[in-house]
């Protein structure tokens, strides 16, 4: 029942062109621009080195016109905003190479398994010049029924020409992400009743002091959480970790 509400209610939002997209930003790497592209909720794209990387692409094809097809998809999920097979079967092509966990594996759609690598959380693959570490990502407290149950899912950091990209995917302000070193880009969820509170996620930012974060995956039962209210918290308690606001709703 929880599964089928998330669905719903992510979808409630509505349909998106490629037209809406917000702006992308550019981040020096020592191989390269890094280009970050939010597409929608926890959905962005990532192009480094001559790849292309999609993060749990959903919300249609039509939102990724324009952009470069996938050399590499990861999936951090089983939720329908994360594997969402409708649009993982439009926009995947047969060169590209799916990163997923366990529970992910078991729910794609058959004829996309051969291209899926399984990683379970707290392991790594070096893939093509860069690397993929899976981060647990779950619910406080843990419980049997949570939404997001510890070792289900995975967050993500990537290593990409010297700098650490870290995709929080659907989780509260765990001890693993507070215990995360050295990030240079930070991708924090809050969302209730999902995963966790503007205040818990300004809180473990502070933790663990990414250089740059991006608030995004913060639309609720409620609406969309206040991300004005986490830059201003994160910057009372750290003035140098640059908050980028992006517009991750714009059909809205």
């Amino acid at each position: 029942m929880k599964i089928k509400l998330t669905f719903l209610l992510l979808f409630l939002g509505g349909i998106l062109t490629a037209q809406e997209l917000t702006e992308p930003d550019f981040i020096s790497t020592n191989k390269g621009e890094l280009k970050i592209q939010p597409v929608t909720h926890g959905s962005l794209v990532l192009e480094w080195d001559g790849k292309t990387i999609y993060i749990d692409p959903y919300g249609g094809a039509n939102l990724y016109e324009g952009l470069n097809a996938p050399d590499y998809i990861l999936i951090t999920d089983i939720h329908g905003d994360h594997l969402n097979p409708a649009t993982l079967n439009e926009v995947v092509t047969s060169n590209a190479k799916i990163y997923v966990p366990q529970a992910v594996y078991d729910q794609m759609p058959e004829d996309l398994k051969s291209q899926a690598n399984v990683v379970s959380n707290g392991a790594s693959r070096k893939v093509d010049g860069f690397t993929i570490t899976a981060i647990p990502m779950y619910n406080l407290p843990e419980s049997e029924d949570a939404f997001h149950t510890k070792g289900r899912g995975n967050g993500y950091v990537l290593g990409l020409g010297g700098k650490k990209v870290y995709i929080s995917g659907d989780t509260e302000d765990i001890p693993e992400m507070r215990r995360l070193k050295n990030i240079d880009i930070a991708f924090v969820c809050m969302n209730l009743p999902y995963t966790m509170t503007v205040d818990a996620a300004a809180d473990a930012v502070l933790d663990f002091k990414p250089k740059t974060v991006y608030p995004y995956h913060y639309r609720g039962t409620e609406g969309l959480s206040d991300v004005n209210k986490f830059k201003s918290t994160v910057n009372e308690g750290n003035k140098s970790i640059d908050v980028k606001l992006k517009n991750w709703y714009p059909g809205n």
